[in-house]
């Protein structure tokens, strides 16, 4: 499964950098600080047909992109 850590970064890099990431092949797991990457990691899948499920983990969040 690929990985990706976008804890540190600001918008619009978490979803360039899960776009490319993508492209390398899914699942893929982002690891994110804050919630406006996970709404906006979210939204750009979902305009992509993937199925994305989140689960936070010690006041950061995990996603899974398939």
């Amino acid at each position: 499964m690929n990985q990706i850590d976008v804890r540190g970064y600001s918008c619009p890099e978490p979803v360039l950098m899960t776009k490319r990431a993508l492209q390398k092949g899914r699942p893929l797991t982002v690891l994110a600080d804050n919630m406006t990457c996970v709404q906006n990691i979210t939204r750009f899948a979902n305009n992509q047909k993937l199925v994305v499920k989140c689960k936070e983990v010690g006041g950061e969040y995990e996603l899974t992109i398939e």
